[in-house]
Parts: C-alpha cells; sequence; structure tokens
C-alpha cells in the first residue's frame, strides 16, 4: 500500500494550504526585488548595471539551490529545509541595508536571499505534496500550491511599494526578513508527513533507483530536456519582467503607483492561472498546456511592444500575463512525476528551476545591460517574443501518454 493511503483528505488539504502558504511568502518576498531596483541605486550610487548583476545572480542563485535543497528535503526532510531557508531568506533582507557596495548586494541579495528563498519554493513544496497525494491530484494541488505564490506577488507588491515611499528601502527590507521568519510555524504539516514519506518510492516507476542513477536515466531522456529548454524561456521571461518592468514603465512617462499596481495584477491574475493549468492537467496533455502558455506569452509582450504605453494598457498587459505567469509550474512538476515517478521529485524538478533560473540570470542581466547600451529595453522585448515562440515548439515532441477518463467518484 503506498503512502497516499495513510493520510486523511483533511490532512492532504492541510499539507497542501500549507505548502501554498510557505510559498506566498517566500515569492512574495521574491517577486518583489524589483521595486527595490531604484531606490538602492539612487540611495547608494550603486549603478543599475551592477544592481542588475546582483539580481542575475540571485536568479541563478536561486535555480542552483533548489536540487541541492530537493536533494536534502528527499533525505532527511522537508521541514528542515524550509526553516533553514526562512533564517537565510531574513537574514540577507536584514543585512542588504548594511552593504554599501556591489559586491555587498551580491552577498545578501544575489546569494544568501536567493538561497533561502529557494529552501521553501517549489521543488520543496510541491515535491513533498506530491508523495503524499494520489496521482489524479497532484496536477491541482501543484496548481495550488503555485497560486499561493501568486497570491504572495499579489500582497507583497503594494505593500513593499507602501513602506518604501512611507519609510524608506530599508525599512521594506526589515518587513520582509519578519515576514519571511513567518514560514517556520507553517512546516507543521510538512513534518507530520515525513512518517510516511519513505512509502512514496513505490509511487515510482523504478523505486529500485538510487539518486545518482536516477539522474543519470533523466539527463539521458529527450523530454526532460525538452521540459529544460522550454523552462529556461520562461525564467528569462519571469526574471526580466520582475526586474527591469517597474523602471521600463518609469521610462515611458508612467507614475511610480503604476508598476506596483502592475505586479500585483500579475499575481492576482495568476491565482486564476495556476488553477487553470493545475485542473487542465488533470484532464488534457500537459505538454499541450506548456506549449499554449509559450505562444500565448508571445503573443501577450508583441501586443505590449507595440500598444501605447497608458496606465490602463499597462494594466490590461499585467492581467492578460498574469494569467500565464507561473502556470508553467504544475504541468511541467506533473510531467516530470509522470515520467520518472514522484520519489526523486524535488530533486528532478529542481534541476528544472536550476534551468529556468539559468534563464533568469540572463534575463535580468542582459536587461540592464540593454538599457545601458542602448537606453532602452526594445530588443529584450524582442529576444522575450522569439524565446516563446520556440518554447512553444520545444515542448510538442515530449513524450507523454494519452490520459485515461476516470469514473466519477462519489
Amino acid at each position: 500500500m503506498d503512502d497516499t493511503s495513510k493520510s486523511s483528505p483533511r490532512q492532504l488539504w492541510t499539507l497542501t494550504l500549507a505548502a501554498a502558504a510557505i510559498l506566498l511568502i517566500t515569492m512574495g518576498v521574491r517577486q518583489t526585488s524589483g521595486l527595490f531596483l531604484i531606490p538602492i541605486t539612487q540611495s547608494t550610487g550603486i549603478s543599475i548595471v551592477a544592481m542588475s548583476f546582483a539580481l542575475a545572480v540571485g536568479q541563478f542563485m536561486f535555480g542552483a539551490a533548489q536540487p541541492v535543497f530537493g536533494a536534502i528535503a528527499d533525505k532527511f526532510g522537508a521541514e528542515k529545509v524550509v526553516i533553514a531557508g526562512a533564517i537565510m531568506l531574513a537574514l540577507g533582507c536584514v543585512l542588504t541595508p548594511l552593504a554599501k557596495s556591489s559586491t555587498g548586494l551580491l552577498l545578501t541579495m544575489g546569494v544568501l536571499s536567493a538561497a533561502g528563498a529557494a529552501a521553501g519554493s517549489f521543488s520543496i513544496l510541491i515535491g513533498i505534496a506530491a508523495q503524499r497525494l494520489p496521482p489524479e491530484r497532484r496536477s491541482f494541488a501543484a496548481g495550488l500550491i503555485n497560486a499561493g505564490g501568486s497570491v504572495g506577488q499579489s500582497v507583497f507588491a503594494p505593500l513593499v511599494q507602501l513602506i518604501i515611499g512611507a519609510a524608506g528601502w530599508a525599512s521594506a527590507m526589515f518587513a520582509s526578513a519578519f515576514a519571511a521568519l513567518l514560514t517556520i510555524p507553517l512546516v507543521l504539516p510538512l513534518r507530520r508527513s515525513q512518517s510516511a514519506a519513505a512509502g512514496a518510492a513505490s509511487l515510482a516507476p523504478v523505486p529500485h533507483l538510487t539518486l545518482g542513477e536516477q539522474l543519470r536515466v533523466a539527463l539521458r531522456d529527450p523530454s526532460y530536456l525538452c521540459l529544460h529548454a522550454g523552462f529556461f524561456t520562461c525564467g528569462f521571461h519571469i526574471a526580466f519582467l520582475v526586474t527591469h518592468l517597474p523602471n521600463d514603465l518609469r521610462l515611458c512617462g508612467l507614475g511610480p503607483e503604476v508598476a506596483p499596481f502592475a505586479l500585483m495584477l500579475i499575481g492576482l491574475f495568476n491565482v486564476a492561472g495556476s488553477l487553470s493549468a493545475g485542473w487542465l492537467g488533470q484532464r488534457y496533455r500537459m505538454k499541450y498546456l506548456l506549449a499554449m502558455i509559450y505562444a500565448s506569452r508571445a503573443l501577450i509582450v508583441a501586443l505590449y511592444v507595440v500598444m501605447p504605453k497608458t496606465a490602463l494598457n499597462v494594466y490590461l498587459f499585467a492581467g492578460a500575463l498574469g494569467f500565464t505567469w507561473l502556470a508553467t509550474v504544475p504541468p511541467t512538476s506533473g510531467l516530470v512525476s509522470k515520467l520518472f515517478g514522484t520519489r526523486y521529485l524535488a530533486t528532478l524538478f529542481g534541476l528544472t528551476l536550476l534551468t529556468h533560473q539559468i534563464g533568469g540570470f540572463l534575463g535580468a542581466w542582459l536587461g540592464g545591460l540593454a538599457l545601458a547600451q542602448t537606453g532602452s529595453y526594445e530588443w529584450i522585448w524582442y529576444a522575450d517574443i522569439t524565446l516563446a515562440l520556440l518554447a512553444a515548439a520545444v515542448n510538442l515532441p515530449i513524450r507523454e501518454a494519452r490520459l485515461v477518463a476516470q469514473p466519477a467518484t462519489a
């Protein structure tokens, strides 16, 4: 008997909601980093290029740390990883106002905060939920957990901007540190789940494989590599926007209130997008969902490039984009679990997130370089459109079995 039969529906809902709440906080802190770009550069004299590089390193570190923390969680338990991550994220936020150089920002925002956020992020939380849930519930649970991150962005964006305006960016950093520590009490449902975690190995199609053997199998699988290629584009797209959209809107002559409201709308609409992706993943093949999401992003960004930059148009863009924002996460994690089972999902999905964040590094860094060299972000927008179209195409060859209709349950 596998692990999913040992937990009541109430326990499974508690686990899923606790994971969503943790992601709400970690992603809320993380996805508002772009709001600090102008305040920090103006108050410290650090250049936008240097600040962009620090945030780009943070994008890479956020991805690089996830498979490492995923492997630790697979072996020792997710709750220890989440607690350590909360402390690291809080320390990174507290120490950032003390950093007076680009090297200091690189260490605080680029390394410490990013690694801390990674320990309480997608691969850990979706991985532990997938080990406890029956297969037909995993896609929707991933969507619900992912939606927590979107709610975090929509809640934190206006709050962070409000604190920056009222008390300064250092106070906003201290508030973010306090919020990070609030994830620690939320690990209790994760800890309760660990007693049955060993039984999750029976869910994998090849339970006898060690982690190293499973990694070698996965890295030779063309479908897994296609997932990586698509997720690279997702990271490029999201990191560029989170880091540089506020400044792009400022260059278009829009007021400072437009950017945080746009980020809030992106988060709110992604709640619907994430839940929809999770629900649809239970009914349709996930590779087609990914192809549609990436293709729609290309169209939305193309419309943004040519449309007049009014506040209303930006809000319409944010809503449309938000529906696709992190909607790639449920089908991507779902495909990984379909291909390889859930035993090492935190590690294998964590590796796709590493590729995601390599794209994120380039999106954040090249955005700053483009601005410094050309005075605008125009060519980055065109690159984003091209990458989104390529991502849509690369997901189509993924090996995914057709869905078999399930009988209705009472």
